[in-house]
């Protein structure tokens, strides 16, 4: 996957999936809403999984979103596919500043990546930016195989999250 469009919602909030380099993905992508209200749905638990686990995913909820994000926070994301089992996600947070930057570890595994998301503000709406570095490049194209291919589709998510007025 070098780099690929989900079309969607209309050329200017087209989702760009673009890897880079042998360790890098890059997905960008413009939102009909200030950055502010972008980051609160990144950052705020009920906004949070209104948006993030795929559709397409059925069969599979998020059961805990445990979000504690400031510089030196936690988080932990824990997914059920119905049984007693579940899978987690967790990690800190290396550098939030609100509005414009979030920065976390992906700490369930030593092939974990490094993930930035930033939210420039591009008159009144929202270019944002999500960039993953991977310790090695047998990890990137396992994350290319995994959940990264769902970036798109959750991207899109975000975008009808983000229009919700009462946010």
């Amino acid at each position: 996957m070098d780099r690929q469009d989900s079309s969607a919602f209309g050329a200017q909030n087209r989702t760009s999936v673009e890897r880079v380099g042998d360790r890098e993905l890059v997905i960008t992508r413009t939102f009909d809403a200030p950055p502010d209200t972008v980051y609160r749905a990144w950052t705020q638990p009920d906004l949070f999984r209104r948006w993030w686990m795929p559709k397409s995913a059925s069969g599979v909820a998020l059961v805990t979103c445990d979000l504690d994000v400031r510089t030196g926070g936690k988080y932990r994301l824990e997914f059920s596919a119905g049984g007693p089992e579940t899978m987690s996600f967790f990690g800190k947070y290396l550098d939030v500043v609100p509005n414009e930057r979030i920065v976390w570890t992906n700490d369930e595994g030593e092939e974990g990546a490094i993930t930035t998301v930033t939210f420039t503000d591009q008159h009144g709406k929202t270019l944002l930016t999500f960039h993953e570095l991977y310790p090695s490049t047998e990890a990137l194209e396992e994350a290319l195989q995994g959940g990264a291919a769902a970036l798109p589709e959750q991207m899109d998510q975000l975008g009808e999250v983000v229009r919700d007025p009462a946010i």
